[in-house]
């Protein structure tokens, strides 16, 4: 159980923090900015979700939760003795990541195939998941960067991956099927 009674610790005004383990690394640490872009998106998810309804409001709302999961993951380091503590880290698993891809696969079923790259926008959820889709391409890339030089759970990584392609998909289907997506021209306005 989380209780926070205060919110404020004074803790980080050196510029460091503790990781999930305790140990405290600077606010600038690779492993602080993955986690703290997996905020960022967090933050997006719910700004797009007060556009959004019934069932992509509830897979945002799953999505959120999993984010909150990444973030825990990603802020503890992984370690060979994690399996044996007496409370072991929470780490993204592949049936979240295969979640993402069963609803990727059903959203995109109903989908017209794309003959043109798209502009973000169209509605406003749309435009919000595209911006979303992006955060999480960078806060794959800083996971990535982050497990060539430490452990990361390949889970975690792969589940961001997944997750900008579900935004990708969510977005088509939040413009009306597609029909309203904004397509790129090449060359249109030299």
């Amino acid at each position: 159980m989380v209780v926070l009674n205060k919110i404020y610790t004074r803790t980080g005004d050196g510029g460091d923090t503790a990781l999930g383990n305790g140990n405290r690394v600077a606010k600038h640490d690779p492993r602080v900015n993955a986690y703290g872009t997996v905020d960022e998106l967090n933050a997006v998810l719910g700004l797009a979700r007060l556009h959004a309804a019934d069932d992509i409001d509830a897979r945002l709302a799953a999505i959120q939760n999993d984010l909150f999961d990444l973030g825990a993951d990603l802020c503890r380091p992984e370690m060979e003795k994690d399996a044996e503590a007496e409370y072991p880290p929470l780490r993204v698993t592949d049936g979240q990541v295969a979640r993402l891809e069963a609803e990727i696969d059903a959203m995109n079923s109903a989908l017209e195939p794309l003959r043109s790259f798209i502009l973000p926008g169209g509605s406003a959820l749309s435009a919000h998941l595209h911006l979303g889709r992006t955060v999480a391409r960078r806060a794959e890339r800083l996971a990535v960067e982050l497990a060539a030089a430490e452990p990361v759970n390949p889970s975690a990584v792969r589940y961001l991956n997944r997750l900008s392609d579900w935004m990708f998909v969510a977005a088509r289907v939040a413009n009306d099927g597609g029909r309203a997506d904004v397509l790129w021209v090449p060359g249109a306005h030299r």
